[in-house]
Formats: C-alpha cells, structure tokens, sequence
C-alpha cells in the first residue's frame, strides 16, 4: 500500500457506498421529500389562511420528522410555498370557497 494511511482507503469505500446507496435511493427519497413538501404546505396554509393565526403561530404545527421543510409566506397572493432542499418544492394557495389547495405539479 505504497505508504498511504489504510483509513484514506476506507473512507473511499465508505464514501462509495453512501454514492451507491443514494443513488439506489433516489426516486423514493424524491416522492417522500414531495409528500413532506405538499403536506407542510396545504396544513400551514389551512392554519394561516383558514384559521387566521400568524405565520409563527402555524410553524408550531409542523410534524415531527418535518425538520428539513422550509416554509415561507406570499401575503400577496395568499399562498405559502414548502420546499425540501434539492428535492422537491410546493405551493398551497387559499381559494375563497374552497380553502388551502396545492398548485397543480409541473
């Protein structure tokens, strides 16, 4: 082994692994992300739009597990946009008569 620390090897198998793994991974964690993203976004709306409560008030509401859920508000146009980093993003708008409904997926 020419003189290279054995711990350089394996951390090049550990890190090929985890490629491999993700990879392997991908289509399921994107679907999963999408489902955390679309739920975060209709239950926040629904809390902010349909209740009236404050942004802050609804952030409480998030489910255990939905860490990785980003949320902002668009008072504007009465919609609140959810998004997993890298994987998957969704926008819930209030519709008079209707409630909190997620934009069609594009």
């Amino acid at each position: 082994m020419s003189g290279r620390p054995k711990w350089i090897y394996a951390l090049a198998a550990v890190a090929a692994a985890l490629t491999i793994l993700l990879a392997w991974n991908w289509t399921s964690l994107r679907a999963q992300a999408a489902v955390g993203a679309g739920f975060g976004a209709r239950v926040i709306c629904s809390c902010r739009y349909v209740e009236g409560r404050s942004m802050d008030s609804c952030r409480g509401d998030k489910e255990p597990g939905m860490a990785l859920v980003t949320l902002s508000d668009d008072p504007e146009s009465r919609s609140i946009d959810a998004s997993v980093p890298l994987l998957a993003s969704r926008t819930a708008r209030y519709r008079q008569g209707w409630g909190c409904l997620l934009d069609p997926v594009e």
